[in-house]
Parts: structure tokens; C-alpha cells; sequence
């Protein structure tokens, strides 16, 4: 990657891989570093989200006691995301695509980061932008209107659902996020308490000496037993910390 303006060299463990290629930083993103744009958190208001208890609005259970209800939460929830825009936190990791080899992790539902200009962004809950068939859940489709109603099909005539993981299903896209861990030069949490999961446990798939930047404002009780950085600030203040760090 080469020297950078005035003569600074890189630290070491960036100039370790082949030259030339850039770096793969991997970031796990949570609820928090959405919360700065004014997208509401279940965890902050004592597990209610919006005034709702997460079993009636986030659960396979709620969606077989009452779909209406459900599809009516999640169509709300939509009409929110539209109306807030990302913050700086979202584009310092988007505009660090420049030099490093950027991949996202992220448990948050909502387009933020890809709206900010990330690249690479895996969702692991799910995407609040679109839907899903009820009967082939690799059926997946945009939601052009903003909203999924009740009759509102698939191609095999089965009911859309919200294309979110609901607490107590199953998490798909854990393995390929698990592959993405176990290859990153650098690793980042920011904006979530590592209190869910199996997300929380990527950071165990991290290779032994990659260095590990925690950044929240109530740093997680973790000890990983490797090069740990904690900045203890919120994601807007954290994300600019640790661009300094990371290009000095």
C-alpha cells in the first residue's frame, strides 16, 4: 500500500499481506450506530420496540397469532427508516472501502449503510425493504410500495412476510458471516453490546493476533485473549477514532 502523505509509514500489521492488495477489515455493526440517525432500539426502552413487546411483533408466534398486526408493525417501521438518512458513522466506514477491503456484518434491518456507499453489507436479521414468501423463503422480493399487506403474494400464491429474522429463527446467513470473520486482517464492532445472538459470538471466529477494535459507550465485559482496542464512545465519535487509528 505504500507510504502516506509526508513521509508516515504504516503500521506494521498493515503492510503485512502481499502488496498491492488491501487489507480485509470486517466490521460487525449493531443497533447502536443506527440509533444516532433516529431508528428506535428494542434494548433501550426495557425490551419494548416503538411501544410494542417484541413477542407480539417479532416472533413466528406473533406472526401465526396475528399477521395483520405484524405486517402493520413492520410497514410502520418502513415508513420510519425512509424518513431518517445515514450519519457520519455510516460513511467513515463506507469511505474506508478506499483503502482496505470492507465487508459488513451487520444486525441491523434497515439500507443506512448501503445508502452511505458500503459495498459490502450482509445482513444477518434480514432487510426492513423487503419481503418474503411464507412458503419458499428464498423467494424474496422489493417492497416498491413501502408497505406489504394482507393478500399481497408470492409467485406461488403464499402470503409475503417481512424478510426479517424473528427471535427464534433461524439465522442463515451465519456461516457466510462466520467465513467473512475467520478471513479478516482487522476487526470492528461498533454500535451493538455483543448481547445477541449467535451474532455476538463472531468475535470468537476472529484469527488469533488479528487486531479487534470494540467501539460502544458500554464496552462489553469480552476477553478474547487478543490485540483489543476499546474506544468507549458512540458510533459517530467511535468511527472517527478509529479512522486515525487506522490512517494515521
Amino acid at each position: 500500500m505504500g507510504n502516506r502523505s509526508g513521509g508516515t509509514c504504516l503500521p506494521i500489521w498493515l503492510c503485512q499481506t502481499t502488496r498491492g492488495m488491501k487489507k480485509k477489515l470486517v466490521v460487525l455493526s449493531g443497533a447502536g450506530i443506527s440509533a444516532e440517525s433516529g431508528i428506535s432500539t428494542f434494548r433501550d426502552s426495557g425490551g419494548l420496540w416503538e411501544q410494542h413487546r417484541i413477542e407480539d411483533v417479532a416472533t413466528p408466534e406473533a406472526w401465526r397469532k396475528d399477521p395483520h398486526k405484524v405486517l402493520t408493525f413492520y410497514n410502520q417501521r418502513r415508513q420510519q427508516a425512509a424518513t431518517v438518512q445515514p450519519n457520519a458513522a455510516h460513511y467513515i466506514l463506507a469511505e474506508l472501502e478506499a483503502d482496505f477491503d470492507v465487508t459488513i456484518i451487520t444486525q441491523n434491518v434497515d439500507n443506512l449503510h448501503e445508502r452511505a456507499g458500503s459495498t459490502h453489507v450482509l445482513h444477518l436479521h434480514g432487510e426492513l425493504s423487503k419481503a418474503r414468501s411464507t412458503q419458499n423463503p428464498t423467494l424474496i422480493y422489493e417492497v416498491p410500495t413501502g408497505e406489504i399487506n394482507w393478500g399481497d403474494c408470492c409467485e406461488l400464491g403464499s402470503q409475503l412476510r417481512p424478510h426479517i429474522v424473528w427471535f427464534g429463527e433461524e439465522v442463515p446467513m451465519m456461516e457466510q458471516a462466520i467465513d467473512y470473520t475467520e478471513q479478516a486482517d482487522l476487526f470492528v464492532v461498533i454500535g451493538t453490546s455483543l448481547a445477541v445472538y449467535p451474532a455476538a459470538g463472531l468475535v470468537h471466529y476472529v484469527a488469533r493476533g488479528v487486531p479487534v477494535y470494540v467501539i460502544d459507550p458500554a464496552l462489553p465485559d469480552i476477553t478474547l485473549g487478543q490485540n483489543m482496542t476499546f474506544i468507549q464512545e458512540k458510533a459517530t465519535v467511535g468511527a472517527a477514532l478509529l479512522r486515525q487509528k487506522l490512517l494515521p
